[in-house]
């Protein structure tokens, strides 16, 4: 954590946050780009498009904690060149590379890191956009945001260990 002058209940969330951040990104550590793009299981989730989507993901729910439901699209609303971008938030695209990935990562993490600081209240709301997903007319506070972050992370470095076990036999966290 970049900000060693917080403390408390900033300070806890982003700590672990940080953590799960470093327990996925052990799990890419030593691959290259290849292997990093390389479908293991049934799923079409990779190493490198796991570490992709929880960036923009992570960027996205923190522009909704500033900006509101217009920072995280209509969903109604998608077109196909829409779910095309959507479809390739999972995969390592060309001309992606895993350093370029992560360094994006450590970007949105260190922009995480300013947005909390600045914060004046994790309790402050905002309304959830309309999607499928979402319960009709629910606010989440900049709190609920952070701890959604923390599990999506932490569940997707669940699945990055999966995949890198079925890649080289290499286990993150077991």
């Amino acid at each position: 954590m970049t900000h060693p002058d917080l403390t408390g209940e900033k300070a806890d969330l982003l700590l672990t946050l940080a953590k799960h951040r470093a327990l996925f990104r052990k799990t890419v550590q030593g691959l290259d780009d290849e292997q990093a793009s390389r479908r293991t299981t049934v799923s079409e989730l990779t190493l490198g498009g796991l570490i992709k989507h929880v960036a923009s993901t992570e960027r996205t729910w923190l522009r909704f904690v500033l900006e509101g439901p217009s920072a995280m699209g209509d969903f109604g609303a998608m077109t196909e060149e829409d779910i095309a971008r959507w479809t390739n938030g999972f995969r390592m695209v060309e001309g992606e590379t895993l350093a370029g990935l992560l360094a994006e990562y450590d970007e949105v993490a260190r922009e995480t890191e300013e947005i909390v600081a600045k914060l004046p209240d994790l309790d402050a709301t905002q309304p959830l956009p309309k999607a499928p997903w979402h319960e009709p007319g629910a606010r989440w506070t900049a709190r609920r945001v952070l701890v959604h972050m923390i599990a999506e992370t932490a569940q997707h470095a669940g699945h990055a260990d999966i995949i890198r076990e079925s890649l080289d036999g290499q286990k993150t966290m077991g």
